[in-house]
């Protein structure tokens, strides 16, 4: 048996009395090592665990829920779990599913929403994290700074080949940013000082939002032919599933850079090694590839001109410390029988029975 912070509470009733069942919160073991060691020591929900009105305990992570592990659950935690049609359980009591993170592509939404349970992200916990990462990326391939660090590794033989490795500096340059939302709004805001062209295309932003933030709203071709820096900061959809293709690649400057820490599959990712490898633009940061995580024989991995991590360059403390503080206070304001405030599915918020729901937490 291993420890865990939480404790844990299987009963939701006092068998004989007519008290009402406290509020059970699940929390996925996948937040902890085998030893109950967090993975996330600043994910805490701070405020809940002292909350009489609460019960915190696990439940067993699965790349996919099944509807027997969640059941008794009336909000659970999901990092990294698959959320499906099958995984909602009978007993209608769960109504509330709090995300970390910003990404929802592995969460049924209309299933959430037909089984009267909201979902919600932490928008402004990956705000500023993921736009620092997009830069750190942005400063690490435009100064080759990967090939110089294994050339200085070689000694004199590798600082005799320096000469052949400029970078590009970045002032003038043009930066497109596709999807100007949360995370590419704050991409726009952190570039500033660096006195570069800002341009985006976004369809769902307008022109007057684009020139707060100094941007100039383009056609997406356009911004693939123009920009000397692309940044992907777009949700995965079947719109954007591949929307960076062979075509889009063939219109980039070879001197280019494509930056991808949105979703892996918005990019062909084999088209993206054929152009890596053929030289076709300079080079791409990746903190997200497709599948995930990738195997030890994937083709971009013998490229030199392709900087990677594994889907966690921008986790910091601060990024995790923010996820807790706004997923406990969605789930604050579900106990308070109120809507939350960064809930995805939005339009459950007027079917009648998440309304009942909503009504029994206020009462209890």
């Amino acid at each position: 048996m291993v420890f865990l912070p939480y404790k844990i509470t299987l009963l939701r009733h006092n068998l004989g009395t007519n008290r009402v069942a406290k509020f059970h919160i699940g929390i996925p073991t996948s937040l902890y090592q085998e030893d109950g060691s967090a993975n996330f020591p600043t994910y805490v929900l701070k405020k809940l665990v002292s909350d009489p009105r609460v019960e915190i305990s696990h439940f067993k992570s699965e790349p996919t829920l099944r509807a027997e592990t969640i059941a008794g659950f009336d909000c659970i935690v999901l990092f990294s779990e698959k959320l499906v049609g099958q995984s909602f359980p009978t007993d209608g009591q769960l109504v509330h599913v709090a995300k970390m993170g910003v990404g929802y592509d592995t969460v049924d939404i209309a299933a959430c929403t037909a089984n009267d349970v909201v979902i919600t992200i932490t928008p402004g916990a990956v705000r500023r994290p993921m736009a620092v990462a997009t830069l750190c990326y942005m400063l690490a391939l435009t100064s080759n700074l990967f090939v110089k660090d294994q050339m200085s590794r070689r000694g004199p033989e590798g600082w005799s080949e320096r000469i052949h490795h400029h970078g590009m500096g970045l002032t003038g340059r043009t930066l497109g940013i596709v999807g100007l939302g949360n995370i590419g709004s704050e991409i726009a805001e952190i570039t500033k000082p660096l006195d570069m062209e800002l341009i985006a295309n976004d369809p769902y932003v307008s022109s007057e939002k684009a020139s707060n933030l100094g941007v100039t709203l383009v056609d997406l071709d356009d911004l693939f032919r123009t920009a000397d820096i692309i940044s992907l900061n777009c949700p995965l959809t079947d719109e954007t599933r591949h929307l960076v293709d062979s075509k889009r690649l063939a219109l980039m400057k070879t001197t280019s850079y494509l930056i991808n820490t949105a979703r892996g599959p918005v990019v062909d990712q084999a088209a993206l090694y054929h152009a890596l490898k053929n030289k076709r633009i300079a080079g791409a940061g990746l903190d997200v590839q497709d599948p995930e995580p990738s195997g030890t024989d994937e083709d971009l991995n013998s490229l030199d001109n392709v900087v990677l991590a594994p889907h966690a360059l921008g986790w910091t403390d601060e990024m995790f410390a923010n996820m807790a503080r706004i997923n406990e206070s969605d789930i604050r304001s579900i106990l308070l029988g109120k809507t939350p405030e960064n809930a995805v599915n939005r339009e459950v918020f007027g079917r009648p029975g998440f309304q009942e729901k909503l009504r029994r937490r206020a009462g209890s």
